[in-house]
């Protein structure tokens, strides 16, 4: 059953006249009338009774319209989210993200996304960034929110978000009361710190930042991860930790921050996708990112 001939019927019923329900669809009035007698054939009814005077429906043929009304309306609707989908406005997408993440530029990026394309589904992934490694390669993520440089063949650094290393202090710590710390004034506190082998990179800058002021950190806390963990047990007075910048916006009781004096002490986020060709809602949230970079 096509929907031409379907379409032609709805025209023809509705104006209960060949010739106009032709003109409405631009076809000649034999073309429709041939449509409609091959839908009546298909059918195995008569859907109308003409005459010179009339064209009038039978009663096969009002039961049908209802239908065929419905029809029309599904494949319109089809065919419109079809045409939404292959323009990224409707789908779904998975995004990985890192904790530190969620206090930086992936919240403006969601807000943003979501006032554009409010019927994409966007699902989001709390993970270390060598599991989402991981779970891009197995295709579960499209995209994912990790730390920078990512330098690994297969995928692809959409942009890297780059913010200054801040270090979180006890409020009684003794430079607590400082505008600006050195991290040498840092070498002889206790440190907690990601596990290296949940973030290499995160581990590695942190590190780097200290050798550079001419100490190795004392790592006293490595059994969490999560960002809040981190500043949690820094409240508690267990130790410091360098994190980013960003992080100022996760307050907590007992806990102060302070940027660093090594103008250098900065660290980055990168937006990591596979190389292979994006689909349409991941190319939307790209544009949207930067959107947000401009």
């Amino acid at each position: 059953m096509e929907l031409s001939h379907i379409r032609g019927f709805v025209a023809a019923a509705e104006e209960l006249h060949f010739g106009r329900a032709a003109r409405r669809l631009y076809i000649t009035q034999p073309s429709l009338s041939k449509r409609v007698a091959k839908l009546e054939e298909e059918l195995g009814v008569k859907l109308f009774h003409r005459t010179r005077r009339e064209v009038r429906l039978t009663e096969a043929g009002e039961v049908f319209l209802g239908g065929a009304r419905l029809v029309l309306e599904d494949a319109r609707r089809a065919t419109e989210e079809a045409r939404k989908a292959a323009r990224g406005e409707l789908g779904s997408l998975e995004v990985g993200f890192f904790s530190p993440a969620i206090y930086g530029i992936l919240p403006e990026i969601l807000r943003s996304y979501h006032e554009r394309f409010p019927a994409v589904r966007v699902t989001l992934h709390e993970w270390t960034s060598t599991v989402q490694l991981e779970r891009l390669r197995e295709g579960k993520i499209e995209l994912g929110f990790m730390r920078a440089p990512v330098e690994e063949e297969g995928f692809l650094t959409e942009h890297v978000f780059v913010e200054p290393v801040v270090v979180a202090l006890p409020e009684d710590h003794p430079q607590a009361s400082r505008e600006v710390v050195s991290a040498e004034e840092l070498a002889d506190d206790p440190f907690i710190m990601v596990p290296r082998h949940k973030e290499p990179n995160s581990f590695d800058r942190y590190v780097s930042i200290c050798q550079r002021a001419g100490f190795s950190p004392r790592i006293t806390h490595q059994g969490v991860f999560e960002i809040h963990a981190i500043v949690g047990l820094v409240a508690t007075g267990m130790g410091v930790a360098l994190v980013p910048g960003s992080i100022r916006n996760l307050k907590r009781p007992g806990l102060v921050y302070r940027p660093l004096k090594d103008p250098e002490a900065r660290i980055g986020t990168a937006v990591v996708r596979r190389s292979a060709h994006p689909s349409p809602v991941l190319r939307t949230f790209l544009d949207t990112l930067q959107g947000a970079v401009d």
